[in-house]
């Protein structure tokens, strides 16, 4: 098998590779991101997952597996994404800010005569954030292509996190353990 990560993350790139297996990154341009919207919260990630692997599906070849995922933040049932600017990621920080929060990450493998999609789930719980820690962290590390508007191997990550139950790399954007045990299985 060939492996393909479908993402021009850095940090899934990162972590794919921690895998030590051999993969190459295909990216196709302007997939949509978009769910029904009476989709529970839950279903999100997986669902776009899918969709992202049913747009490599006509181009590839029988001896390739093609890895998608996407990782959304979710508070009180809301669906935080990438931020759009300065304010929404501080209205992101300020949400996640002194509790807890889920980060799900959906994948999908797909291969031309088979497909396996999971989802994976990590609550983290963030302590009190000072105006002048979210503002610092916006200004110096510009998080507007994290979903949360946060990455946890930053520096707010460093001063934030208070817990984590679940996968630290799952929050990272890959849950690599778990697609090791289904790349085995699957």
């Amino acid at each position: 098998m060939r492996y393909i990560l479908a993402s021009n993350s850095p940090r899934r790139k990162e972590l794919l590779s921690g895998l030590d297996i051999d993969f190459e990154i295909r990216v196709l341009p302007d997939i949509e991101e978009r769910y029904p919207a009476d989709l529970p919260v839950e279903g999100v990630a997986e669902y776009i997952a899918k969709e992202k692997a049913a747009a490599y599906l006509p181009l590839m070849t029988p001896e390739e597996l093609v890895i998608t995922a996407d990782t959304v933040v979710v508070v009180d049932d809301e669906i935080l994404g990438k931020p759009s600017d300065a304010d929404d990621a501080r209205r992101m920080l300020h949400a996640i800010s002194g509790r807890s929060h889920q980060v799900i990450t959906g994948v999908c493998l797909t291969t031309t005569r088979k497909q396996r999609a999971f989802s994976v789930t990590t609550d983290v719980t963030f302590k009190q954030l000072s105006d002048e820690e979210i503002n610092y962290y916006i200004e110096h590390y510009k998080p507007f292509d994290k979903a949360g508007a946060y990455g946890i191997q930053e520096w707010i990550g460093y001063i934030g996190v208070t817990s984590l139950h679940g996968s630290y790399f799952n929050v990272m954007g890959l849950p690599v353990q778990r697609i090791y045990n289904e790349l085995h299985h699957f």
